[in-house]
């Protein structure tokens, strides 16, 4: 099958062409009208679902764009505000209502004439929702909503001064690469003391997010938050053991290979100790690796290597740059960290980053590409429900592309030594990101186990999972303070609890659609956009196995996807 990135939006059928929503009184009698509709067929009932699904995307791309907005400019006031008003005056008529239209819907007799097949998990996430839903909790999750925005907004205004000059913690971890040890040091230094600066701010607001989810998580019946939130993630194809499984796995067979890396670098480095500030930087005479200069050519040398790739994937982000759906260079005021926030009504993303001119800047704009190509794949699906695709197989999306791209990134580097140190990077990174990913989601189960920790009981905790997946070749004497407080710089923690184990998941099906094209491109690709295509219509090991992946966080397949890029670096 051929896919265009020429999205267009489709014509309301049920919402007047012109209509934004503005406050709740012009909004509610859409809702209204669905909840009192007669549905006396099968086919009555498929337009009232077309209907719903018409306002449910409207209303999400409305949302959305609240958030986008605020997150380019965390300083204009009026932004936050319009963000706020939302969150707080019509999201909760929203979800009320979107309870009793759940519920109507599966009280309907021709829902059960629905496809089986079709509907399956459609419906299954439609029973999770009312199985979720309180009125109580109502205020609560909008209070939530507007409160891990501050997370934002205190880390956007955290700048430092390296040589006179102003930068955001974003463009000053560029230092971090230099030869120059001291100037590493001192920046690293610099970095970490801003931080502790708001750790107090940032500890107090993250004690109120817990209790208040942990209070949402009790009203709806659930001993834990971690169980709550596993069911209001759509978990329904791994538990909380599985997690437990996956960190063992990690300990077994990956720190091995995160030592090895870092030995060789210290060794490669000639250090007596490697220092955490030496883990980016390349031995004196060799300058860090530049693959650009500004976003304009980001995005230019990005789109090169897409196009090689497949031109359909390039295709997205120039039509995302049409639409002007691109933020991606740092800048004071902006908020920190990578998105791609789908738009489900007009159907292009947005890509929102903080490009400051490192290697780390490409794989995140490719990573953000994987998942706008996913958006451009569903967007032609008949319900919005139906593009309410697990994270896992999202995070599939983007990192495979991630390690698809690297055949291509002579776009990027023209020097051959270059181009293989940028694959060094790559790989390592795709090894040494397992054990934080372990150990953020190894914190969030004791932290939502333990809601009434004391601020000390949190640093404790924090630091001995820390050190479960801290390689002992990095010396990190007198660095205790910083250690400490370091899960503070990992938003996920602030704004999407619970969601992270998604990328050590993701990582694994992305190995594995690696290792397919790396034998055969095509095959590779043909399996990667038939996967991503069906969004949310199979369950989740069925979405790998359209891929042709196998689901499984067991340590011997973990061993297994280890050993392959062990072999790769080896041989580059």
């Amino acid at each position: 099958m051929n896919y265009t990135a020429n999205i267009s939006t489709p014509e309301r059928q049920f919402l007047p062409k012109t209509f934004e929503i503005t406050d709740w009184k012009s909004l509610e009698p859409y809702f209204k009208d669905l909840l009192d509709r007669e549905i006396p067929s099968k086919q009555d009932l498929v337009k009232w679902m077309k209907d719903a699904s018409e306002l449910e995307a409207v209303v999400s791309e409305d949302a959305n764009w609240r958030q986008i907005r605020m997150t380019c400019d965390t300083e204009n006031k009026e932004l936050e505000k319009a963000f706020t008003f939302f969150m707080m005056e019509i999201q909760p008529h929203i979800q009320s209502y979107a309870d009793k239209l759940n519920r109507k819907l599966l009280e309907n007799p021709f829902t059960r004439e629905l496809n089986a097949d079709k509907y399956f998990t459609f419906l299954r996430n439609i029973r999770k929702s009312i199985e979720l839903f309180r009125e109580e909790n109502l205020p609560l999750i909008s209070e939530l909503s507007v409160m891990a925005q501050q997370y934002g907004v205190i880390a956007g205004k955290m700048t430092v001064q390296v040589d006179g000059r102003e930068y955001t913690l974003q463009q000053a971890a560029k230092f971090l690469e230099n030869p120059d040890r001291d100037l590493r040091e001192a920046v690293y230094r610099q970095i970490s003391e801003r931080r502790l600066k708001d750790k107090e701010e940032l500890n107090k607001l993250f004690t109120s997010l817990v209790q208040r989810r942990n209070r949402v998580a009790l009203n709806a019946g659930f001993p834990t938050y971690s169980e709550y939130r596993f069911k209001e993630l759509g978990r329904f194809d791994y538990t909380r053991e599985d997690s437990f499984q996956f960190h063992e796995a990690v300990k077994q067979h990956v720190m091995p290979l995160v030592n090895e890396i870092y030995e060789k670098k210290k060794k490669k480095l000639n250090v007596d100790s490697l220092r955490p500030w030496d883990l980016d930087a390349e031995p004196e005479g060799i300058a860090p690796l530049t693959p650009f200069k500004t976003g304009d050519e980001l995005l230019q040398k990005t789109l090169q290597c897409l196009d090689e790739i497949n031109p359909f994937f390039a295709d997205c982000l120039k039509q995302m740059q049409k639409m002007h759906r691109l933020d991606l260079e740092s800048r004071k005021g902006k908020a920190p960290g990578g998105y791609n926030c789908p738009l489900p009504e007009t159907g292009a993303p947005f890509i929102f980053m903080n490009a400051a001119g490192q290697m780390g800047d490409v794989t995140t704009i490719i990573h953000e590409g994987g998942h706008a190509v996913h958006s451009f794949l569903t967007h032609s699906l008949e319900l919005t429900g139906f593009k309410d695709y697990p994270m896992e197989i999202a995070e599939v999306a983007s990192m495979s592309m991630e390690l698809f791209s690297m055949d291509y990134w002579d776009a990027f580097f023209t020097n051959k030594e270059e181009l293989k140190r940028a694959k060094e990077y790559q790989l390592e990174r795709v090894i040494t990101i397992f054990p934080w990913i372990a150990t953020i989601d190894k914190f969030q189960h004791w932290v939502y186990e333990n809601p009434n920790h004391s601020e000390q009981q949190k640093a404790s905790s924090w630091v001995n999972i820390l050190n479960e997946f801290s390689s002992p070749v990095i010396d990190f004497t007198g660095l205790d303070e910083y250690r400490k407080y370091s899960w503070q710089r990992q938003l996920h923690l602030y704004e999407v609890p619970f969601y992270y184990i998604e990328y050590g998941i993701a990582q694994l099906g992305a190995i594995g659609l690696w290792m397919q094209f790396k034998k055969n491109k095509q095959a590779a690709l043909n399996n990667y956009i038939h996967a991503l295509s069906l969004g949310g219509t199979k369950t989740l090991p069925q979405l790998f196995e359209a891929a042709e992946l196998k689901f499984d966080l067991s340590p011997a397949h973990v061993s297994n996807l280890m050993s392959f890029v062990h072999d790769q670096m080896k041989n580059l």
